[in-house]
């Protein structure tokens, strides 16, 4: 998975993550991630439009983006 997320921060690739949340809610986002540590990422959530942090060991789910060739600059 760390590759996965190290591709996003380097290229601005967005990617599509399935999250289990503490209270336990799975919800779907759209990423562009800005920094990886063991435990946690850091990313920009299309959804909300704001820098979030997200625990690995509750993403379900993370890929490139569909179809997308899409570059972002945040």
């Amino acid at each position: 998975m760390d590759g996965i997320l190290l591709r996003s921060i380097e290229e601005n690739i967005p990617l599509e993550m399935i999250y289990l949340s503490c209270d336990q809610q799975i919800s779907q986002r759209r990423l562009l991630v800005k920094e990886v540590n063991d435990d946690y990422i850091r990313a920009y959530c299309l959804l909300r439009k704001q820098i979030r942090t997200f625990r690995k060991e509750n993403i379900l789910s993370i890929m490139p983006q569909p179809h997308s060739n899409e570059r972002y600059l945040h």
